[in-house]
């Protein structure tokens, strides 16, 4: 006689499935990459001597290159409609608005977005400030692009893909489904901390440090109000600030060098 089946156990088995998917596909999977890059840098030379690039040039040639950064966006993009589809095909369907990631409330968005920024922001400076001062934190440069007129506007559109890829998928997406599996809201927190932290590694320790503070902070503030909208605004802000102030006053400043 087959075993009874068990529905609710099989729901469960298939939602850790999809999770493990998910994550594999996405920045579980930069995690990953993100360690063993930084266990290469540990043991080649002090993390403080060395030199991390983001934004780099991916071909020799201006509209090559400027085609490569575009299908790198939209492609980096696609775990989100993926996780988007799924959540869809929940009872009351409308993923975006179950995670709060649409236009309903612009203002409201766009004020806590930018509060978010402005806090978060000035936290990155001091904690990337404290891990170079000890060591722990490789020299960042924030665009390496070569100078193209698309170079900023590409930067920008980087930005935006960072924020909605890591907001979407590593507090909406992951609240949503270990929620279902039963944990409890600081497990979750702390869990989607950890991972934003993770896949920051491969820049040094500081930055994991800076990133987990910031986790802790944003998924507080998404478990208090629902929206992931907020997190993309201050995520995109952030990287704007990042990328395109580098671009525009790096080497004037002398950030960088």
């Amino acid at each position: 006689m087959p075993p009874a089946c068990n529905p609710e156990g099989s729901s469960r088995k298939a939602l850790k499935i999809e999770l493990l998917i998910v994550l594999g596909l996405s920045l579980g999977q930069s995690g990953i990459y993100s360690i063993v890059n930084l266990i290469d840098k540990m043991t080649r030379a002090p993390l403080g001597s060395q030199t991390t690039s983001l934004n780099n040039s991916l071909n020799k040639r201006e509209y090559f290159d400027l085609t490569y950064q575009l299908l790198d966006i939209f492609f980096a993009l696609v775990p989100v409609m993926l996780v988007l589809y799924l959540l869809w095909r929940l009872p009351g369907g409308n993923a975006f608005a179950r995670l709060g990631f649409d236009f309903a409330r612009p203002l409201k968005d766009l004020g806590w977005g930018a509060g978010l920024f402005l806090a978060m922001g000035l936290g990155t400076l001091g904690v990337y400030a404290a891990g170079r001062a000890l060591g722990l934190t490789t020299l960042i440069v924030p665009a390496a692009l070569d100078d193209y007129w698309w170079t900023i506007p590409v930067l920008v559109l980087s930005a935006i893909r960072h924020g909605i890829l890591e907001e979407v998928i590593v507090v909406g997406y992951l609240f949503e489904r270990l929620g279902r599996l039963g944990w409890g809201k600081w497990q979750i927190i702390v869990t989607s901390a950890v991972l934003r932290g993770s896949y920051h590694l491969y820049q040094g320790i500081g930055p994991f440090v800076g990133n987990v503070a910031m986790g802790i902070v944003f998924g507080y503030v998404y478990s208090r109000r629902g929206r992931v909208m907020p997190l993309v605004i201050a995520h995109a802000f952030l990287d704007i600030a990042g990328f395109v102030g580098y671009a525009l006053l790096g080497s004037a400043i002398g950030v960088g060098s």
